[in-house]
């Protein structure tokens, strides 16, 4: 098994040019840290950033100085933060508004919105280039060294379809300054700037709603699939769609990496209570051992979609999440390439494997852990910290 608890920085990317859309994926922390600091170095007009997790360590610093810089010298700046996924005490963002820039926190009251999480992660630089995927601005995420950090993804897109994402952070940054605005405005939201159509469609999710766009639209393209190759560290499906995904593995091939390691092990419990279920429909099952995984990521025959999505209830029906849904053969493939990478580090759970992990302590721990990871927080089900199981 080859080692990637130090992943090169110098590993050419994987590029592609969709509709007329620059394409780039950033495996490396190191490499996200850089591009961040870069594009917010370079921005001449406006830095829109939306985060879940903005931490006061060094990254984090290193971050929050660039975009005080950038609002010094006239670059619009706004940026929206979770209130209970991010660290920073409350003074933490005053620079930035004493330089002309506007800092926000998603839904700090403890009121009916309370539940409802912004665990979105996007960049808009200029409203031509942007960042999306599963990495939050902290040191962890930002590196590629030592047990603590985290295996992710980034996906830079510059061109025409930039514009989209762009007038979303808008309407969200607006949502989230005005208290008297409830969830049935941002549900008509959500639905209005999803996409539907053309190779890149842009899907945006949100709370409670039976018509969210990417599950939808993952289910449909996983319903007619052949070929299905998955990475999602929180994996926790809901029954349907364990269903489906096992039909892939019966007439076709689907795989699935998860992870082995995590600071939050719910999530590793809540997935093993899925794996019975996908074995016996011939899914293989993998656990990411390297690092820890954070990675969301779903290749099915020639569509890739990529994000901040976990596979679980509660990013399919109450966070709000950001997916990007881009169909291209040659994406695909190079994404698929990704994944093989993936696997040589990941370990294969045999249905002989999961067999003798399994118990009724640990069977009962799991379902506890399924049913805790879908319907509360991820920083509160983190407390539970029961062990994993090797």
């Amino acid at each position: 098994m080859a080692d990637h608890s130090a992943e090169p920085i110098d590993r050419p990317p994987i590029r592609a040019e969709i509709a007329g859309n620059l394409l780039e994926l950033i495996e490396s922390g190191e490499a996200r840290l850089k591009t961040l600091l870069d594009l917010i170095a370079g921005a001449e007009q406006c830095i829109k950033m939306l985060m879940y997790m903005f931490n006061p360590d060094e990254a984090g610093e290193q971050v929050r100085d660039a975009l005080i810089a950038a609002a010094a010298r006239g670059v619009e700046v706004r940026l929206l933060i979770d209130g209970f996924g991010s660290d920073a005490p409350a003074d933490y963002f005053d620079a930035l508004s004493e330089a002309g820039g506007e800092e926000c926190v998603f839904n700090p009251s403890y009121g009916r919105r309370y539940l409802l999480r912004n665990h979105q992660k996007l960049v808009v630089i200029d409203d031509r280039i942007a960042i999306i995927g599963g990495a939050n601005i902290d040191c962890t995420y930002m590196s590629d060294h030592g047990a603590g950090h985290w295996r992710d993804l980034w996906l830079r897109i510059e061109g025409p379809e930039v514009a989209m994402p762009s007038r979303y952070f808008d309407t969200l940054f607006r949502w989230s300054r005005r208290t008297h605005h409830g969830f049935n405005y941002l549900r008509r939201q959500l639905a209005e700037f999803s996409e539907w159509r053309g190779p890149l469609q842009w899907k945006f999710s949100g709370p409670l709603s039976m018509r969210n766009s990417w599950w939808r639209t993952i289910g449909r393209d996983i319903r007619g699939a052949k070929r299905l190759d998955m990475v999602f560290a929180y994996f926790a499906p809901p029954g349907a769609m364990v269903r489906r995904i096992g039909r892939v593995g019966r007439r076709g091939r689907a795989r699935i990496i998860t992870a082995a390691r995590s600071d939050n092990n719910a999530t590793i419990a809540a997935a093993r209570h899925s794996y019975s279920r996908l074995l016996r429909r011939h899914v293989e099952m993998y656990e990411y051992q390297p690092a820890k995984l954070h990675t969301k990521l779903a290749i099915i025959d020639d569509t890739v979609h990529i994000g901040s999505s976990n596979f679980d209830y509660r990013s399919l029906y109450i966070n709000l999440e950001i997916m990007l849904r881009i169909k291209d053969a040659g994406f695909a493939s190079a994404m698929r390439r990704y994944f093989e990478r993936e696997l040589e580090d990941s370990k294969w759970i045999t249905p002989a494997l999961h067999k003798k992990r399994s118990n009724p302590w640990r069977r009962l721990k799991w379902a506890i852990s399924h049913f805790m990871v879908n319907v509360m927080d991820y920083t509160v089900t983190r407390r539970l910290n029961f062990r994993p199981e090797r």
